[in-house]
């Protein structure tokens, strides 16, 4: 229930909300102060001030010089416990979960982008059947039907003994042996869906601030009609020829700088709807489709071995009972797939509703057809022995990387039609941003799933190399499993060339920054010569930060390298039939001793990999200094809310967001005073996405600072949609005010570059001096680091910057001796830094 109103008194105070980056900044740091008290929040997120300030509102007489400084820490909403590194294991599910987000803006073409989402949806559907066939071909395949019915390696696995075919016990037929190894697929895929459904209960439950809708209105807009389950809904909600999608749909036109708060309504930017940040129906019907998915790849894995076996040596009821049992499972896997492409996110309205049939019946339906599988396959059959390697898991991995490499392909056409469409010179890849990222995120999946066989196999078979026949016990996993993980030396040694290019342009440029870091700082040293290796370093920290504008072309070649190798080792795997050391006997030394070198090292590559992996990103959790490395990609995967794959790693932004948005939204009203929302890297754009959250009147009366924001560098040219120059002109003429300060020094923030023209105040503020002197000076007779993407609040412009901000929203309190009607701005313009919210 929401607070009740209160009538808004104009204190003339001023607040700073601090929100810091992906470093897991304390509140004891951002505030400077090592003690603080939570004012509103829990030990998960929450706002902290300074004790004496924690009853600035009564008395507004101490704050006429400063603002009062409160910091909102999330931190450990991306940090804290290190088991959290386990997620990492889902990295291909937020991965394909970022390619949702990453299509090109577009207006006009709703089918274009629908089809777009329905494409990433069904994509990363698959991910969901690979992660559970790699599970079931250790557990199924390599242990319970290769190892288990061969005595050369249950022999050597003391564990295997009571399945083992050669003890001729009750669960050495291979289809009893299948159903229990049934249970570790399966335990997998409802630890996905535990988690799936418990994160969301902690993250992203958290929903908007009551009492405004997509229009900042508390009454609702003109166009707002009740639809047939009562609640409130745009009619622009369902166009013709499907249903609503507000995900999934062009942006609206956004209000320009003219708009106030008595004008005719706008629609806001898609991440100022109302249900952007509560997507609970979408992520509830995924889940389940996803959930079932998962259950009836483990059935199609033991129900394709008894059937199999009963085409070829039972009568026509065991035949009869597998064939009506496969037709099951095919009509529930087309009710999955049906499910994921019949709806996406609804955004436009706040979306309470639960499809209880689809949540109930398909993982329900799922797991009974599992039971009846199990049931199926444990049935007494005297006679049958395993031999070679499951054939549902060939096919299976087969079916998955041709189906995924259409659905890739698919992609970028659409991608490439809505670009050509409206197109921005500053979108990555020209629109395929969202492609290659999607056969990223494939890649990923299956390195992992080739390299966790391998490594199996590998145990498995002792000294033998499974697939290679002389001294192999087993078979080994699928072939086109050993053709993968073979790809990975090839697609590195490409890469040694782009990257050689890079780091020769990237010298280059460093020598070219030379002469002007040297002219920069030359008044420093009244005509004596800067120092050079000074110089030189300055030139080559700048000219490292601008490698992250590289990386968009690095990564379309890894994709479309990777796109190519993968419809290789496809071509090899069918082809040939063999694992690549096999597959190119006879072609000559040369070949056949690259081939098993191929085979070899990739499947090393990949396990010690996945294990390095696995550490960095304990590492980064428990580490601050780490997680300001790395963490930033990884924040920037789970900022977005899970549209795409439902067992994605939680979004963070799900609770931040309404929390920053309620916080403010409950500050101006009980106060009436001046609000300068101040974030940091990743801060930022949790700040502004929560005043995308606010009431036009809200949005009015608070001002943007932003520093070290990857909000146009990072957001805006891999997000478009919804980071785009539109969206980012629409924020700055919503807002009171919005200064960005930069460096060129920092290879994570930028410019925001809106050019709003003649007699409009700039947003940017930038390149800020780093460091702030050259060498050693009187008054800084020690070396200045240089700063790059930290410690903003050290340069002074930062202290000019916030107090113009303060002094455009507002006059602050009159001081004893200024006349009435005309309140002094010289305390607004000498504050120092009140806080600091740097991650």
């Amino acid at each position: 229930m929401a607070p009740a109103p209160q009538v808004s008194r104009s204190t003339g105070i001023a607040l700073e909300l601090l929100v810091h980056g992906v470093g897991g900044t304390t509140p004891q740091e951002m505030l400077g102060d090592p003690r603080t008290v939570r004012v509103t929040g829990d030990f998960t997120a929450a706002m902290y001030r300074r004790p004496e300030d924690v009853d600035a509102e009564e008395h507004p007489e101490r704050y006429r010089d400063k603002p009062v400084a409160e910091a909102y820490c999330w931190s450990n909403l991306t940090s804290g416990n290190g088991s959290r590194a386990l997620w990492l294991l889902l990295l291909p599910f937020m991965v394909v979960n970022l390619a949702h987000w990453m299509r090109p803006a577009a207006r006009g073409r709703t089918h274009a982008v629908r089809f777009y989402g329905v494409l990433v949806r069904v994509l990363a559907l698959s991910l969901t059947v690979l992660l559970t066939a790699a599970a079931c071909e250790v557990a199924l395949d390599l242990v319970a039907w290769q190892c288990a019915g061969v005595s050369a390696c249950s022999d050597r696995r003391s564990w295997l003994g009571f399945l083992s075919a050669e003890q001729g016990g009750w669960w050495s037929q291979p289809g009893r042996r299948l159903a229990l190894a049934a249970a570790l697929p399966t335990a997998l895929v409802t630890l996905l869906w535990y988690l799936s459904n418990r994160t969301w209960s902690a993250y992203e439950s958290q929903r908007p601030f009551p009492g405004t809708d997509s229009r900042g209105d508390a009454r609702g807009g003109p166009d707002e009609v009740p639809d047939t389950d009562g609640d409130a809904r745009s009619a622009r909600d369902s166009p013709p020829g499907g249903v609503g999608d507000g995900g999934d749909t062009p942006e609206p036109k956004l209000p320009d700088r003219g708009d106030t708060a008595d004008a005719a309504p706008a629609a806001r930017a898609a991440l100022g709807r109302p249900g952007f940040w509560y997507g609970r129906r979408l992520v509830a019907r995924l889940r389940a489709a996803h959930t079932a998915a998962g259950l009836l790849t483990v059935a199609v894995f033991v129900q394709r071995a008894a059937a199999d076996y009963d085409l070829a040596h039972s009568g026509p009821g065991p035949v009869l009972l597998g064939r009506l049992l496969t037709v099951a499972l095919a009509s529930c896997a087309l009710l999955v797939v049906a499910v994921v492409c019949s709806r996406g996110r609804s955004e436009r309205r706040l979306d309470h509703r639960l499809d209880g049939a689809v949540i109930n019946f398909l993982p329900s339906a799922a797991l009974v057809l599992l039971a009846v599988s199990l049931l199926h396959a444990a049935w007494s059959r005297p006679g049958w022995t395993s031999s070679g390697v499951l054939v549902a898991g060939a096919d299976t991995f087969r079916a998955l990387t041709v189906g995924q490499g259409v659905l890739v392909v698919a992609l970028a056409a659409v991608a490439v039609s809505l670009h050509r469409h409206a197109p921005d010179a500053r979108t990555a890849l020209y629109g395929l941003g969202g492609p290659a990222i999607a056969m990223l995120a494939c890649a990923l999946g299956g390195v992992m799933t080739g390299g966790l066989a391998q490594r199996v196999a590998d145990w498995l078979d002792g000294p033998g190399t499974p697939g290679m026949g002389a001294g192999s016990a087993i078979g080994g996993p699928p072939v086109l499993l050993s053709w993968q993980a073979s790809v990975l030396p090839v697609l590195l040694l490409v890469l040694l060339v782009p990257v050689g290019v890079l780091l020769v342009r990237t010298a280059r440029l460093a020598r070219r920054f030379e002469p002007a870091v040297a002219a920069e700082y030359a008044p420093e040293y009244r005509g004596r010569t800067p120092e050079r290796g000074r110089t030189r370093q300055i030139a080559r920290v700048r000219a490292t930060a601008r490698l992250t504008d590289e990386a968009a072309w690095i990564i379309g070649l890894v994709s479309g390298a990777t796109l190519l190798l993968g419809a290789a080792a496809l071509a090899g795997s069918w082809s040939t039939g063999q694992v690549p050391g096999r597959a190119m006997d006879g072609t000559g030394p040369f070949l056949e001793s690259a081939a098993e070198a191929a085979q070899s090292t990739g499947s090393w590559m990949v396990g010690f990999g996945f294990i390095l992996f696995v550490a960095s990103g304990r590492r980064a959790y428990r580490d601050a200094s780490a997680r300001r490395t790395i963490g930033i990609l990884w924040d920037v995967g789970t900022y977005w809310p899970r549209a795409a794959h439902p067992f994605a790693p939680p979004c963070y932004a799900e609770r931040a967001v309404p929390d920053l948005a309620s916080r403010m939204s409950a500050w101006t009203a009980r106060t009436g005073g001046r609000l300068v929302i101040s974030g940091h890297s990743q801060g930022s754009v949790l700040a502004a996405s929560a005043v995308w959250q606010l009431p036009a009147v809200t949005r009015r009366r608070v001002a943007l600072l932003t520093y070290g924001s990857p909000a146009e560098r990072l957001y805006g040219r891999w997000f478009p949609a919804y980071f785009g120059p539109a969206a980012l002109r629409g924020l700055h003429g919503s807002v009171h005010c919005w200064r960005n300060l930069w460096r060129a020094t920092d290879p994570i923030g930028g410019p925001v570059r809106i050019d709003e023209g003649a007699g409009r105040p700039e947003v940017d503020r930038g390149p800020l001096k780093d460091p702030l002197v050259h060498g050693r000076t009187a008054e800084l007779p020690l070396p200045e680091p240089i700063l790059g993407h930290s410690d903003y609040q050290a340069d002074p412009v930062f202290a000019r910057e916030r107090a113009a901000l303060l002094a455009e929203l507002g006059p602050v309190l009159p001081r004893q001796g200024d006349g009435a009607g005309h309140p002094s701005t010289e305390g607004a313009q000498g504050q120092g830094s009140s806080g600091r919210s740097s991650g």
